[in-house]
């Protein structure tokens, strides 16, 4: 197989690179070079956003692309167009954020969706331009557009600063705030599982949305929590925190506490879709405490100290905030 990877050498572009190169597909990586490419792929450098700056996509054809952008819509409708005659099939990694909320059911392929444009030149909005490129996507590819919606994403070469956060706080040891119930469900998927069912459904010629992540309660806020425990080695002591304290003292889930929502309905979207079909069609998940001892490892290997990506924000408790409430 050749496949053309939009990216490629951050976190889930890194994972679809480095999985496609495992297999022996020859892969053409396209990106601005920012940071190396794996080795063993050829590179072509563009700025999707600038004036020319698909030139480097004028020639070639592949089997596959698979594109991970999150900027604006626009930019995967010039680069699909572009490839529409050169590409057997375009899978866009898109999020289950395309989904419209509150929901009106338990979120599968068939629920309503927000609107979004394929010509829009600003991603302000991250619902509606991940929805707008999957428009801009399908227009260019109609049935041979793969939609991977998925959810949480988590690693080795994660730049978001979820796990990251929570191994990088655990290691420090001391007691910790731990937000519960311990036995709340999480679904989430690793970059890695996500690349290699990816690269099956193109192999494969699936097209379609998809739900891709675990199922929910594949693992748990307490299984995830512990394993960071154990791979650090550290002696951190969790203190398991009811929902209500954690939020009456002005914390912030998800942000201030990676990953974590309290239960309610956000958490049920969030950590409790349908993903029937996905598995259905091979999804596999590997073990949270798999997911947790890579991510360490490979933490270890660059100094500690993970990638942020620039138009995120920075993630994580501030130590004077946790201190107030363990000191409660």
């Amino acid at each position: 197989m050749k496949l053309l990877m939009l990216g490629g050498t951050e976190f889930v572009g890194r994972a679809v690179t480095e999985a496609a190169l495992a297999r022996g597909w020859q892969v053409t990586v396209f990106h601005r070079g920012r940071h190396p490419a794996p080795d063993g792929a050829a590179v072509l450098h563009g700025d999707r956003m600038a004036p020319g700056g698909l030139a480097a996509l004028d020639d070639g054809e592949w089997d596959a692309v698979v594109d991970t952008w999150s900027g604006a819509p626009s930019a995967v409708r010039d680069t699909a167009r572009l490839l529409a005659g050169r590409v057997g099939r375009y899978a866009y990694v898109s999020t289950g954020s395309v989904y419209a909320y509150p929901p009106t059911q338990r979120l599968s392929e068939r629920a309503p969706l927000v609107d979004g444009s394929p010509d829009a030149t600003d991603a302000d909005d991250y619902a509606a331009a991940k929805r707008g490129a999957e428009v801009a996507a399908t227009d260019a590819f109609g049935d041979r557009a793969l939609l991977v919606r998925a959810g949480l994403i988590l690693g080795p070469y994660e730049n978001i600063g979820r796990l990251p956060w929570w191994l990088g706080r655990i290691a420090r040891g001391g007691p910790v705030l731990a937000p519960g119930p311990r036995e709340l469900p999480l679904q989430y998927i690793d970059a890695r599982d996500l690349a290699e069912w990816t690269l099956d459904a193109v192999r494969d010629g699936r097209g379609g949305a998809y739900n891709l992540v675990s199922e929910s309660g594949h693992t748990t806020m307490g299984e995830l929590l512990e394993s960071c425990v154990r791979v650090t080695g550290s002696a951190a002591e969790l203190r398991w925190t009811a929902p209500e304290d954690v939020l009456a003292a002005g914390i912030e889930p998800w942000t201030e506490l990676p990953v974590w929502l309290p239960p309610g309905q956000l958490h049920d979207v969030m950590h409790g879709g349908d993903v029937a079909k996905a598995l259905a069609a091979g999804l596999r998940c590997r073990p949270v405490a798999e997911t947790v001892a890579d991510t360490w490892e490979w933490l270890r290997s660059i100094g500690g100290v993970a990638p942020q990506r620039p138009d995120r924000p920075v993630l994580g408790l501030p130590a004077e905030k946790e201190t107030v409430v363990l000191g409660r």
